[in-house]
């Protein structure tokens, strides 16, 4: 199954539409670290990571990991370890992934620039909880938690997040 991603901010999922927010530079085709913007593409859904003091384990048939709180993602283009999980301290720039504001406390880990990963094509590229203030993601694909759990209770290993380009881009 894929899970549609439209350029004017739907995530459509067996016929179904979710408003969703992007990165704040829109959707662009070839990403760069700290650009701000979601990356077109097929994106395979990996794992689905939740954080266990806010959230139930969601009920998917994708891979699921309770986050703690030294887990972290490195975005550091100059490191090994970049676009990678990681254990904080790191001695590299990460992600915290323990985050206080609730966007992570479910998060879906995408096939972006993962295998293997390039350096400054981008980093940290999830599907997660959506700001309830309504403000744009850093390059990821957000939706409230209710729809998030939704989606994932539909989704199977091999499913996919397709990020579509702007006509303009397409």
């Amino acid at each position: 199954m894929e899970l549609i991603v439209s350029p004017q901010g739907w995530l459509e999922v067996n016929g179904q539409r979710k408003a969703c927010r992007l990165g704040r530079a829109g959707i662009i085709l070839d990403k760069q670290e700290g650009d701000g913007a979601t990356p077109a593409g097929r994106w395979p859904l990996r794992a689905v990571l939740y954080r266990p003091d806010r959230v139930g384990r969601p009920d998917t048939a994708l891979p699921v990991r309770a986050l703690d709180p030294t887990d972290g993602w490195c975005d550091d283009p100059d490191h090994a370890d970049y676009n990678r999980p990681v254990r904080l301290p790191h001695p590299a720039s990460c992600e915290k992934m323990w985050r206080d504001d609730g966007l992570y406390d479910v998060v879906v880990v995408l096939g972006h620039n993962d295998s293997p990963p390039v350096p400054g094509k981008g980093s940290a590229i999830f599907l997660h909880v959506a700001d309830p203030q309504g403000k744009p993601t850093q390059g990821c694909v957000a939706l409230p938690l209710a729809d998030l759990l939704g989606v994932l209770a539909v989704c199977r290993p091999g499913d996919s997040l397709r990020v579509l380009p702007p006509p303009e881009q397409g």
